[in-house]
């Protein structure tokens, strides 16, 4: 399986997917529209035909971690686009590394580099599709400015129900958004418990 660079379709395509597609590396009240695990969104631009299968993973701050965005264009174009987004700060020659149950790593050039996040890109076919529907978990690998990997796994759980299934309607979305803020309350609520932990342990030993 060869990845190969291309131009940068699927950032353009991306612009129309404000709000699903990750409009920026941090995300604010918009984050919570985008759901949990993988999901399929499709779109009419004029006389084309968007689809996207994607999964976004981010902070607990809502802070771009990985965007892995499945993309297939039809109608006036047709195009197929596999693309990975990242935080900044990367090495650009290094490239993302995509590895599949521990299998080969593939390297997917930079496509482009945004003041937000950096995309590489790569064409998407059937061999890479039946791949990702046979595999457990996704690893993908960036080098940040200090050389350093980052290595994100990514399960791929739920990947092959989004790609062959129908996209989310508005109504899925908004139960997955109420979902979304709920665990982000949650886990709000759990830093903040820790930290006062914390600061009653420091007291407890400063006297």
């Amino acid at each position: 399986m060869t990845l190969t660079r291309t131009v940068p379709l699927g950032l353009a395509v991306s612009v129309a997917f404000t709000g699903v597609f990750l409009a920026s590396a941090t995300v604010p009240a918009a984050a919570q529209q985008i759901p949990q695990g993988w999901f399929k969104v499709c779109s009419k631009q004029e006389e084309t035909d968007v689809c996207n299968v994607q999964n976004l993973i981010l902070a607990d701050t809502r802070q771009l971690i990985t965007g892995i965005s499945l993309i297939e264009v039809k109608g006036k174009v047709n195009r197929r686009v596999f693309q990975v987004s990242v935080p900044t700060g990367r090495m650009i020659p290094a490239g993302i590394g995509m590895q599949i149950d521990g299998g080969k790593a593939t390297k997917i050039n930079y496509a482009i580099c945004l003041p937000d996040r950096c995309i590489a890109e790569a064409p998407l076919n059937d061999e890479l599709v039946a791949t990702l529907k046979r595999g457990g978990e996704l690893t993908m690998t960036s080098v940040n400015f200090q050389n350093k990997p980052n290595p994100i796994k990514v399960s791929l759980s739920g990947f092959t129900d989004a790609f062959d299934g129908p996209p989310l309607k508005q109504s899925d979305l908004e139960v997955r958004q109420k979902e979304l803020q709920t665990e982000i309350e949650k886990r709000k609520e759990d830093f903040e418990k820790k930290l006062r932990e914390e600061q009653e342990k420091a007291k407890s030993g400063a006297n």
